[in-house]
Order: structure tokens, then C-alpha cells, then sequence
């Protein structure tokens, strides 16, 4: 090919990519432009203003006061606060291990993938084509075409444009190479909005995987507070037991000297059975919660692991960030999520009116053809084309219609979630507000109860020695004193658990996170 006819066939190639690139730089995107939503005026998580620190109860675990801090940046490691390193140790394991973060990793990259695939279309499609033909024809055709070798000579084209038929096969070769190019120009902008789309739905994933990741870490913190509730729980389920056995010793010696009825011995003996019957429950839950700690950390349940805790192991957090209202709308993983839920759908009602108007597409070809490969080229075998479609539906029964009427009740919709996250989230957020005041008053007085049922067995137990009242108000307060305890430990639990779930209604620090 000649210096000229390569410059020819560049000029023929990159004419309707000039001619597309400039009806782009014309066009607009059709459609709504997408504006984030603003912050909900007044917003705010109580109607009276929080108070300055909760209750504070000494000398027993998660008995600590706690203090409000407004405005206070969130830690992504802010299960660190609670000050363990064994439940460091596993939340670490977790993020490690677990598959569900691997998982929605790769959804993320998948969704960026698609997004960058998308973008491709703004550019042409080139291709390339080499055809190379070698070809036997029947020898009775009554002639060969110009330069085919019949019957092993070469015929030039004035001697086989007639002649008689022959016997012989007729053999040739051919050979065509061609390069097309096929561009639709984003006139209307819809490739724009399916871009805007694509993206938009790898904001939303990305922002899932967020969740995962706070969801994980908070869960992990829950299990390991659960294990160590449930640990106390059962370490006072068995002193009880204990003295319910140490106590039936006693009244079966009394009763053997004559100090004490049959009656007061099968008292003991249902009140050591009843005291008995508590453990099974909490030793099957302790063992489930172990397998849950185990899956969490990404193990199976025959999985060795050092996670046996107390409450005593953990430290409540001597001050806890409450983020301000219009900060949350940022920091909520499932608010950003609905917003770019919203920002999608948006985009598609873009896409629905662009499918309305006319399509244009730009096709090009240019290629060479010869009976030699050297000659494709040569004088007389370049080729070239170059056309453009225009089409507009005229009539479709209104499906076009009724689409973009659909992508635009789904922006109303995605709409109206987006306003029922913010709601749910500030919701979530006062109540775990609530109930962080409630429960430090609630350890509080599970902490008099067992004070004041310890109380009430010493006196009943001393009263009893001394004949003053009957085994069976013994019996009472010893029962009144075991649900006194297990009460305040669960009281304890709850209050660790609050904490937990306060950094998480936050938005639990992704935003820190490296």
C-alpha cells in the first residue's frame, strides 16, 4: 500500500469518529440531574437535650458512668474501647477470615467492572476481518473466472469469457482483509445516564460492603459480651447449686437427729432441683454461642479458639461519641445506600426518555481484495464505506411510554425509602440513646435488689438457725437472692451490649477505616 492510499484510508476511517465526536460534544443528557437530598431540618434524636452522663453503679462489671461527647469522631477499631485484647484478638480474626468480606469485595469490583465496561460505549467499535479463500469450482461451468487455473494452466479473462465447457476442476484463491469501525454517538445522553446508573449501583454496593463490615465486627463484640454473660450466669447457677447441696446435707442431718421435718428435706431437695434445672439451658446456650463465634471468625465448629470471657474482661467506654444529626446522614451505610439507590433510578428516567428520541449509529469500512495477497492493496483493491442510520420509532403501542412512566414512579419510590432510612436510622440511634440511659438506671437497681435480697437471706438464714421463722422462708430468700444475680448480670450485659450497638448505629467508623 502506497504512502497515499494509507492516508486515504485513515481519513476514510476517522471521518464519522470526528464527524460522532462532534454530535457528542453537541448533545445533552436528557433526564433529571441527579441532587443529593439535604439533611432533615431540626433533626435531632430526643426532644429534651441528652443528658450529660448516665448512672453509675461501683464495684461491679459495666457498672461504670458514661459520658456523652457530641460531635466526636468514631473510631473504625472502636470495639477497642471496650478493652479486651482476646476480643480484639478475634474481631481481627473475623475480618480476616470470614468469607462474607471477600465476598462483598469482589461484588464491589464486579459492580466497578460493569461500570467501566459501560463506559466503552462512548468510543467506536473497531474490528478487523481476513478472509482468505481457496476454492475449487466444477469443471463443466462452461468457463473459468478471470485468473482461475483450469485443468493446471493460467486462462487470462478475455480467453474464458466464453468457450466450450471443459472437464476439468477450475481452482482459485481470494483474498479480502477488511477494518469496520461502528459508532453510536451519545447525542441524547442516555449512554451518559446508563453510566450514571452503573455507577451509582457500585456506590451501593460498596456501601453493603460497609455494612458487612461493621455488621461482622459488632457481632463479633455481641457473642463475645454473650459468651462472657453467660459464663458469670452459670458460674452463679453453680454456687447456688452448691449451696443447695451443702444446704440438704445439713437438713437431712437435722432430720436424722430429729431437728428438722421430712417435710423441710423435700423442700431442699426441690429447691436443689430446681436450682439443677438451670444449667442445661445455659450450657447449650454457651456451646451455640461458641459455634457462633467459631462461623464468625470464618471456623468450623471443631475449631479451637481462646474465647472464654467474663464480663469482668471488659471496660465500658468512659465516654461515647454521639455523632450530630446532619453528621449521620453521612455516615449511615444503609442512608448512603438508599441515596444511591435514588441516585440510579434517577438516571434511568434519563435513559427511558432518551430511548424516545431518534437513534443514530455511524458504520465505516475499509479493507483491500485480490486474487494475491500482495495485490489487496494494490491498484484497484482498496475499498472503503461509510454510512449512518437514523431511526425513531414511530409507533410501539406506548411501551416507550409507559417505561419512562415506570423509571419515574421508581425514582418516586426510591424517593420515599430513601426518607424511610433516614427515619429508621435516626430511630435506631434514639433508641440505642434510650436504652444506654435505661439500662445504666436498670444495673443500677438490679444492683440494690441483689444487695437487698443478699440482705434479706442473711437475716433469713440467722432467723432460721434460731427458730424464729420456718425452712421455707429460708427457701424463699434463697430463691429471691439467685434471681437477684442472674438479674444484675444480665443488667451488666445489656449495658456492654449498648455500647456496642451505639457505635454501630453511628455509622461504625468506616470512614477510618484503611
Amino acid at each position: 500500500m502506497t504512502s497515499k492510499e494509507r492516508h486515504r484510508l485513515r481519513r476514510n476511517l476517522l471521518a464519522p469518529v470526528l464527524l460522532a465526536g462532534a454530535s457528542l460534544m453537541a448533545g445533552c443528557a436528557v433526564g433529571p440531574n441527579f441532587h443529593r437530598p439535604p439533611a432533615p431540618e431540626n433533626a435531632g434524636y430526643q426532644p429534651e437535650p441528652l443528658p450529660a452522663q448516665t448512672t453509675g453503679t461501683t464495684g461491679i462489671p459495666g457498672g461504670d458512668a458514661e459520658r456523652f461527647v457530641m460531635g466526636r469522631d468514631i473510631s473504625f477499631a472502636w470495639w477497642k474501647t471496650l478493652g479486651s485484647a482476646k476480643l480484639d484478638g478475634l474481631v481481627d480474626l473475623a475480618l480476616k477470615n470470614n468469607p462474607q468480606l471477600p465476598a462483598a469485595q469482589a461484588a464491589l469490583k464486579e459492580a466497578q467492572e460493569l461500570t467501566a465496561a459501560q463506559r466503552g460505549y462512548f468510543y467506536p467499535t473497531i474490528g478487523g476481518d481476513y478472509q482468505p479463500n481457496h476454492q475449487q469450482l466444477a469443471g463443466n461451468l462452461g468457463g473459468n473466472a478471470p485468473g482461475v487455473q483450469g485443468n493446471g494452466q493460467d486462462i487470462s479473462a478475455q480467453q474464458t469469457t466464453s468457450g466450450p465447457p471443459f472437464n476439468q476442476p477450475a481452482i482459485y484463491s481470494f483474498f479480502t482483509s477488511t477494518v469496520s469501525l461502528s459508532y453510536v454517538p451519545d447525542i441524547f445522553g442516555a449512554n451518559r445516564r446508563q453510566v450514571e446508573t452503573a455507577a451509582a449501583q457500585a456506590e451501593q454496593t460498596r456501601f453493603q460492603m460497609e455494612a458487612t463490615y461493621i455488621t461482622l465486627a459488632d457481632n463479633v463484640v455481641a457473642a463475645a459480651v454473650q459468651e462472657g454473660s453467660l459464663n458469670d450466669q452459670i458460674a452463679a447457677v453453680r454456687a447456688f447449686i452448691a449451696d443447695n447441696q451443702h444446704a440438704l446435707d445439713i437438713v437431712r442431718g437435722q432430720y436424722e437427729t430429729g431437728y428438722a421435718s421430712r417435710a423441710d428435706v423435700a423442700a431442699q431437695e426441690t429447691a436443689l432441683a430446681q436450682a439443677k434445672a438451670l444449667l442445661p439451658p445455659l450450657q447449650k446456650q454457651l456451646e451455640q454461642t461458641h459455634d457462633l463465634i467459631r462461623a464468625l471468625v470464618g471456623d468450623l465448629p471443631n475449631a479451637q479458639l481462646d474465647m472464654t470471657f467474663s464480663l469482668a474482661d471488659f471496660h465500658l467506654p468512659q465516654e461515647l461519641p454521639v455523632s450530630l444529626p446532619s453528621k449521620l446522614i453521612e455516615q449511615r451505610p444503609d442512608i448512603r445506600e438508599a441515596e444511591a439507590q435514588m441516585h440510579a433510578a434517577s438516571a434511568q428516567v434519563g435513559v427511558a426518555i432518551a430511548a424516545r428520541l431518534p437513534q443514530i449509529t455511524l458504520t465505516a469500512s475499509a479493507g483491500g481484495a485480490a486474487a494475491e495477497v500482495t495485490q489487496m492493496f494494490a491498484h484497484g483493491g482498496p475499498f472503503w464505506f461509510f454510512g449512518a442510520d437514523i431511526a425513531q420509532t414511530i409507533f410501539d403501542g406506548g411501551t416507550l411510554r409507559h417505561r419512562q412512566k415506570a423509571a419515574e414512579q421508581a425514582l418516586v419510590q426510591a424517593g420515599a425509602q430513601y426518607r424511610s432510612a433516614v427515619i429508621t436510622a435516626f430511630q435506631n440511634t434514639a433508641d440505642t440513646l434510650h436504652a444506654i440511659q435505661s439500662d445504666a438506671d436498670g444495673l443500677a437497681a438490679a444492683a440494690d435488689a441483689e444487695k437487698a435480697a443478699r440482705t434479706s437471706l442473711d437475716v433469713a438464714r440467722g432467723q432460721y438457725e434460731t427458730g424464729y421463722v420456718n425452712y421455707l422462708t429460708l427457701l424463699s430468700a434463697q430463691e429471691a437472692y439467685q434471681q437477684a444475680v442472674i438479674a444484675r448480670v444480665q443488667a451488666a450485659t445489656n449495658r456492654y451490649g449498648d455500647a456496642a450497638a451505639l457505635f454501630q448505629a453511628l455509622g461504625g467508623g468506616w470512614w477510618n477505616r484503611g
